[in-house]
């Protein structure tokens, strides 16, 4: 599949690349397949969660580890099930990172959104993103 993203240029995504959301992410419910990379020529500090539905549409991602953050996540069965998600060894997590533009319309500083990670079944390539009602954490 080959996509034209405005941000990214074409993309070529193959088949066992995509990563469904059968829920979408809040906000954006109607796109459910996705695929991710790293920019080219960059060491993957960072990596593009790009829409394949809608290709001016993609998310940059992010290990919460890179942000000194480990997650303990207590999936519902209900989620389980979304994500088909048998052995807990296939979930990997990872946080979307935002920037707040200024006052003055210029970008703000870089943050990772940690009250809403995603969760990824790596071996099924299904998400869903967990939003956490409450997040209890310590910074030490």
């Amino acid at each position: 599949m080959r996509i034209e993203s405005p941000l990214y240029g074409p993309i070529e995504v193959a088949a066992d690349r995509i990563i469904e959301f059968p829920r979408g992410l809040p906000g954006f419910e109607e796109l459910r397949r996705f695929s991710l990379f790293h920019p080219e020529g960059e060491a993957p500090a960072y990596f593009i969660l790009q829409s394949l539905d809608a290709p001016d549409v993609a998310f940059h991602v992010a290990d919460p580890a890179r942000f000194g953050f480990d997650y303990r996540i207590s999936l519902s069965d209900e989620e389980a099930g979304v994500l088909g998600l048998g052995d807990p060894a296939d979930a990997a997590v990872v946080v979307m990172l935002l920037r707040d533009p200024q006052a003055d319309g210029r970008p703000g500083p870089l943050r990772a959104n940690l009250q809403a990670p995603l969760v990824l079944n790596v071996a099924a390539r299904r998400g869903l993103q967990h939003v956490f009602e409450r997040l209890d954490y310590a910074v030490g």
